[in-house]
């Protein structure tokens, strides 16, 4: 009797798990397969990061893009308020200047009847004593508020500062002129509180014209004396 060594017998199959069925050794080796099969795309999921990353800087740029916008506006904005609230300081002060100049403008057209009073005194030597320290107190005290005279004899008449009382006609003028100051004048910076009203003169009728031709006989007349040249 031979001892047969227990070997491989070709014909024997695999073990199988009872119950199961030679087909379910199939799942088994394509998954084993598809791992295999899987590891190789690698550069597939880099450039699938690749293009997720540039999405992700598309939107982050998109949004950078929308902060600068709106920055820019709330930048105007408030330029744009600035602006407005110097213009409103400036006009506040414009006005305030104004309402001032108007206040003391005020003040000192009540006073000039006082002031003339003191000036008329002042011509006929009655501005003495107590009264006199008063006076010009008082005339200092208007003069550093702004209060300015003016008119004077012999400057030329200006209606927009001047008011004609009374006219007349003098051979020694060449102009309308002031030739007597009635009432002086008042003045606030550039602003009249009251004209100065005066006494004018003007040139008598045919004075220049008769002039003109006493000077054009005048020059004949030197002409001839010069030695002119003689007719024919």
């Amino acid at each position: 009797m031979t001892e047969e060594t227990p070997g491989f017998d070709e014909n024997e199959k695999p073990d199988v798990p009872s119950g199961a069925t030679p087909d379910d050794a199939e799942p088994k080796a394509a998954a084993s397969s598809a791992k295999k099969e899987g590891a190789a795309p690698a550069g597939d999921a880099a450039a699938s990061d690749g293009a997720a990353s540039a999405a992700a800087n598309v939107g982050l740029t998109a949004q950078l893009d929308q902060v600068r916008m709106a920055l820019g506006e709330r930048t105007a904005d408030l330029q744009r308020l600035q602006a407005e609230y110097q213009n409103y300081r400036r006009r506040v002060e414009r006005d305030r200047v104004t309402v001032k100049e108007i206040a003391v403008a005020g003040l000192l057209t009540e006073l000039l009847p006082v002031l003339d009073d003191i000036g008329r005194a002042r011509e006929h030597g009655e501005l003495v004593g107590g009264f006199k320290s008063v006076a010009e107190s008082l005339e200092m005290v208007a003069a550093k508020m702004g209060l300015q005279q003016f008119g004077k004899e012999g400057e030329p008449f200006d209606p927009t500062i001047h008011e004609a009382l009374m006219h007349s006609y003098a051979p020694d003028v060449t102009e309308t002129t002031c030739v007597a100051i009635l009432q002086p004048g008042y003045r606030i910076g550039e602003r009249t509180i009251r004209p100065a009203r005066v006494a004018v003169a003007e040139p008598q009728p045919g004075a220049q014209a008769a002039k003109g031709e006493s000077d054009k006989d005048g020059g004949a007349a030197d002409g001839k004396e010069n030695g002119g040249p003689d007719e024919g």
